[in-house]
């Protein structure tokens, strides 16, 4: 804005979605005077700053990931960011780098650790005819299944699995957007359990 506060100066753009998905992402911010190019995994979004003023002072300091305790408060109370961040580079300078080699002067370095716990799961890719078939337990009376799935589809089978001797079987998939448990009991005569969330 200007000194007189007569004009508006505020400028907030938005891009990507679904960006807590574990996996790396890259952000570019470029200024220009007034025009700025915010590229999200190599999608650039253009636009140009509110107000009258081609330049930007910035303050004495620029923070990474968040802001100290001691900061200045924020009009949104936002929190500070949990996750790993890579290859900070600020003007031409690689930040994690200089901040690892304890180059970065003056810097103030809050509670870091210069490495990033990676999850030992591995995704499977099902398509319509692919399945994964792994040996049963029998003679076991606990049956305990976890997994995280994602899909864009509303329907399919997720686990299936009969009971040894012909006693019935035991199916979870998703119907109509919700996941569904089936169970069938055979002995003298049919008991069916459903459960649906």
């Amino acid at each position: 804005s200007n000194q007189l506060g007569s004009i508006y100066g505020h400028t907030s753009v938005m891009t990507g979605s679904l960006l807590d998905d574990h996996h790396w992402h890259s952000i570019i911010i470029e200024r220009h005077g007034r025009n700025i190019n915010l590229t999200l995994d190599r999608h650039m979004q253009h636009f140009r700053t509110n107000g009258e003023f081609d330049y930007l002072d910035l303050d004495y300091e620029i923070t990474f990931g968040g802001m100290p305790f001691s900061g200045k408060p924020s009009s949104n109370s936002r929190k500070n960011f949990k996750g790993c961040m890579e290859s900070i580079n600020y003007n031409g300078n690689n930040i994690t780098d200089l901040a690892k080699r304890k180059k970065l002067e003056p810097s103030n370095v809050g509670n870091l650790s210069f490495s990033c716990v990676e999850p030992h799961t591995v995704p499977v890719f099902f398509n319509a005819t692919s399945y994964l078939e792994v040996p049963g337990r029998p003679s076991q009376d606990l049956f305990s299944v976890s997994f995280l799935f994602r899909t864009w589809n509303p329907s399919g089978l997720l686990v299936f699995s009969d009971f040894a001797d012909d006693l019935g079987n035991v199916e979870i998939d998703i119907n109509e957007g919700k996941v569904s448990v089936h169970i069938n009991v055979t002995q003298v005569k049919k008991n069916r359990i459903d459960i649906s969330s």
